[in-house]
This record gives structure tokens, sequence and C-alpha cells, in this order.
């Protein structure tokens, strides 16, 4: 359970109204699975993984149009190239840590070849990863390619826990504990409306910059007052950063998206460190493109770029809110090396914020 939400608090982004969950599942088809890893024997353990499952599965055989945007490189994201290449999804997308990247890709390759009514034969899986290494000892038997099924399995719809969950169980965010985060926004447009959703891993971001809704909080919570991590974990900050819809969007709309979605990251005080790996991916339903199709691929449309302001504007407005979520969900968490994360304090958070717009 979440520990609570930036709207629990009273405070609100942007203009644009959210969906039933505020969630990336708001988008149609969209499920989202995770699992926890904390033990300490015979290593301490704090970490997970979170995928997110296009089309209820299908995505193997029903491709998406996507887009990528790298903003800082010192990171992995996996089956990119052919996703460039292409300009479509066709993988289920997975959250992790650094060193379990290159197990969760090929964990979703064998559960792919597991469940061929929903794969072809050929998969190029994306599996993307943050640095956890501060409060999970990496040299233990961490994230194990069951978990990954497991994960897999049990993705769902609805509401989605935040904070020190999946992929987001041992990640610092702006010196307090970070994790996942997730918001949506509903878009109206000449052409229809459509579900815009957002998930992201947040693992970045120095102390003193952090803002909510504009407001310089890191500051005023700084050191005296909540003690920062160990000077180490900033210098490896990153996010990652899934955008979902269901408009009917090409692969060069995805990445235009992708691209905005920086914006959202900076309006926390986010602004891409040396050795941070900032990995954006987009991706859009609003296409039906099947795998075995034999001939030319009828569209069901294609959204007028002269109509993607309001995309621009929704993706970053979610991806600021989910980014707080993750940081106001997350609590205080004791790791390796009795290393600790600790939590942000609503109370005073809600002070600082009132103060201001009083």
């Amino acid at each position: 359970m979440n520990r609570a939400r930036l709207r629990d608090l009273g405070i609100k982004i942007g203009s644009y109204p959210v969906g039933n969950n505020n969630a990336i599942t708001d988008v149609p088809g969209i499920l989202v699975g995770q699992v926890t890893v904390i033990r300490d024997e015979p290593a301490v353990t704090r970490t997970g993984v979170t995928v997110i499952v296009p089309r209820d599965g299908a995505i193997g055989k029903n491709h998406a149009f996507a887009g990528f945007h790298r903003y800082n490189g010192c990171g992995e994201m996996t089956g990119i190239h052919w996703l460039e290449e292409t300009g479509l999804l066709s993988s289920v997308i997975a959250f992790s840590n650094t060193f379990s990247v290159g197990m969760v890709r090929d964990a979703l390759s064998e559960f792919s070849f597991k469940h061929l009514d929903h794969y072809g034969p050929f998969i190029l899986p994306v599996s993307a990863e943050t640095y956890d290494g501060w409060l999970n000892d990496l040299s233990g038997p961490g994230l194990m390619k069951d978990h990954v099924f497991q994960a897999l399995e049990t993705a769902k719809s609805g509401p989605v826990d935040e904070g020190n969950v999946g992929g987001g169980t041992g990640m610092i965010c702006y010196g307090f504990k970070g994790g996942i985060g997730t918001s949506s926004r509903i878009i109206q447009t000449d052409t229809g409306t459509y579900t815009l959703g957002v998930l992201v891993q947040a693992n970045h971001g120095d102390r003193s910059q952090l803002r909510v809704d504009g407001i310089p909080v890191g500051i005023e919570i700084g050191e005296n007052v909540i003690p920062i991590p160990g000077k180490d974990p900033p210098q490896l900050s990153s996010i990652l950063i899934a955008i979902a819809t269901d408009a009917p969007l090409l692969s060069d709309h995805c990445r235009r998206l992708a691209q905005r979605a920086v914006n959202g990251l900076a309006r926390t005080g986010g602004f891409g460190l040396n050795m941070s790996g900032d990995l954006i991916l987009a991706f859009a339903t609003g296409n039906n493109l099947p795998l075995e199709s034999k001939g030319v691929i009828p569209l069901s449309g294609m959204l007028p770029h002269n109509q993607m302001d309001p995309f621009f504007e929704a993706v970053v407005e979610a991806v600021e809110e989910s980014i707080l979520n993750a940081i106001i969900a997350a609590e205080t968490l004791t790791g390796a090396w009795g290393h600790i994360a600790y939590e942000i304090p609503l109370d005073l958070l809600v002070k600082i914020v009132k103060g201001v717009r009083n």
C-alpha cells in the first residue's frame, strides 16, 4: 500500500484531469506487475522488478508504435536499437537494477517462448535499470528469474503500488527514499478523447534541487532536518520513464512525446548529471499492428502533429506528478551495511507548500 500520494496531501499538479487510478494502468490494456525482494540472509537484499505489459500481454503479436529518448546515457535499456530502427515496441517493458538487467532480459525472452500465443519466435526484450547498490548488496543472490516470471504472471490493471516496491525498492530520489511512481492524464482533442499514463523508477537528483509544484522544498528540508544518504548515491542517479497512450500516434509522435518528458523531470529539479542514466520510452496503442499480417496494415488513424501540444503538456504534468508520487509513497528503508534512506516528512512538506501558497 502507498504511504500517501501527492493529491492526498492536497497538492495538485497541472490542469489536465487524471484517470480513475491516476496511473499508467488507466490506459486501456496496460497491466503492471511488481515483485519486491526483501531479505537479510545470505546477503541484505533490497531490490525487485516492475513490468509494464501493453495490450493485455499480446504486445509480442500486436506491436505498438514507439519512440525513445536518451537524456543522459549512463544506463542501460535493452532492445532499443531495434525499437528505433522499426519504430515499434514488440515486448513487455521491465525495470530492475543495474546488475540484474541482463538476467531480466533473458527471463523476458524465456517467458515469451512459453507463451507463443502472445509472442512470435523472435524477441528483443526491453529491460532497463537504475542502480540500487547503496541499499542492496549486489554481491548476494538478489533478483531471480522466478521473480520476473511472478511479476509477469501477476500483472494487472487498476491501482499501482508506489514507492519501495518492485524495481524501485532500493532506489533513492533527491536524497529521500524514492522508487516507483505513476500518474495519468485525460486529453481532449478535436480527434477524440485519449488517456496518457506515465510510470517512473526514480533514483535521481540532488536534495537542494527538489521542487514540488515549483516550490524549493529540498532547500527547506535540508540535511540538518533529514539526513542525506552517503555522498556516493547522488552521483549514481538515474531515472527510467515509460509513457503509454491509447491515442493513434506513430513512432515520430512517440519520440517527440518522450523528449518532452524531460521537462517534467526538470520541473522536479532533475537536470541530467554526468553519471545519470535518464532513459525514456513512449508507446501508443491507438493502432493495431499484427505481426502475422501478410499485406498492407490499415491504420485506424494518425493524430495530426498540430494536435500534439496537449499531449506535450500532459506528459510534462504526468512525469512531474509520477516522480513526486514515488517520493511521497516511499518509506524509510534500512539496507545493506546499515545504510538508511529516509522518507520525506509529509507534514513538513505540506506545511512548506501551504506556507508559500498562502
